[in-house]
């Protein structure tokens, strides 16, 4: 069996962690909060953030604890659906109300299953749309793809947050 630990969020399946890479840890992930400022790399808090918004239905698009253009999107209708000023940034007063959505931790440990990391996979996919209709399927990559796909993250996050898998 092959044994992988992917911390994921709780009925989600993403987290959220420190700057760096070499720090990203579950307890970090969990106990982030608001902090002014651009981040640089990936956000503990932006990630959080961007966990809160899918779990609320506010697609933030890839969740990679960066700000993008549309986490800025998924902000605004957040703040347009709560009454707050919705111009796309993420204030005090937002996190808050997001905060607010759910109470637990956004991060759990999951450990995947033979299942979970069984192919076929399609090793080489042209970069081309007319060479890729002549495969026979088009499949996940691998399976750090299928499960980035799977929990809605980024594969270098999930390689962030499972620094000694495979």
């Amino acid at each position: 069996m092959i044994r992988l630990l992917v911390f994921v969020a709780v009925a989600l399946g993403i987290a959220c962690g420190v700057t760096q890479a070499a720090k990203l840890e579950p307890d970090a992930v969990n106990q982030a909060q608001f902090s002014e400022g651009e981040a640089k790399g990936v956000s503990p808090m932006l990630l959080k953030a961007q966990v809160l918004l899918d779990r609320a239905r506010f697609s933030p698009g890839l969740i990679d604890g960066r700000a993008s253009q549309n986490f800025t999107k998924a902000v605004a209708a957040f703040q347009a659906a709560n009454g707050l000023p919705s111009d796309g940034k993420l204030t005090r007063e937002t996190w808050d109300k997001l905060a607010a959505t759910f109470a637990g931790p956004v991060l759990s440990t999951y450990e995947t299953t033979a299942k979970d990391v069984r192919g076929p996979f399609t090793r080489r996919i042209p970069a081309r749309m007319e060479s890729m209709a002549h495969l026979k399927r088009l499949g996940y990559r691998n399976a750090r793809e299928k499960l980035a796909e799977r929990f809605h993250v980024s594969e270098e996050l999930l390689r962030m947050l499972n620094p000694k898998a495979g």
